[in-house]
């Protein structure tokens, strides 16, 4: 699959590494721990079958996900809206606390470094807005509103502007 999003290639370079494991360290194991004998009480062949079944489980999630991102492209994310990759600078309107976020793909959300899903209420509330936009959210602690100070998208962020 061809694409110029850095999610798609951290899960295409995990995929790798699942299917290597799979194919190629995983069988061994397998072979090792049968070579011990009865398979019954075999602690050893138990654990690499059941890494087995985790190992497939996690390619065909990865494989799902690839597929769902596969209609994204740098060319389908707006260069003059937040979207994915954008790095938002916001006001919080009640507090006037100054915030800086960026949108992301579930499996990258980290809010501890301002990282927020597009799937969040949060992330929803502010995809497609621009600059000069007041946005209300609802927050655990209550209706929030802030105010889109500045935007800087992926494209920039990347330099492929």
């Amino acid at each position: 699959m061809d694409s110029d999003l850095p999610i798609v290639a951290r899960l295409n370079k995990e995929l790798t590494e699942l299917r290597h494991e799979m194919h190629h360290e995983l069988p061994k194991q397998i072979e090792e721990a049968r070579a011990h004998g009865d398979l019954k009480e075999n602690a050893e062949y138990h654990a690499a079958k059941e890494r087995q079944g985790m190992l497939n489980a996690r390619i065909g999630t990865i494989e799902q996900r690839l597929g769902e991102l596969a209609m994204y492209s740098l060319a389908s994310i707006p260069t003059d809206r937040a979207g994915y990759g954008s790095r938002l600078v916001v006001e919080d309107i009640d507090s006037g606390d100054e915030l800086t976020y960026e949108l992301a793909f579930s499996e990258e959300a980290d809010p501890d470094k301002g990282q927020v899903s597009m799937n969040s209420p949060f992330g929803q509330a502010f995809l497609g807005r621009q600059v000069g936009d007041e946005i209300s959210v609802n927050t655990p602690k209550g209706k929030r509103t802030y105010e889109l100070l500045g935007l800087t998208t992926i494209h920039v962020i990347l330099g492929k502007s």
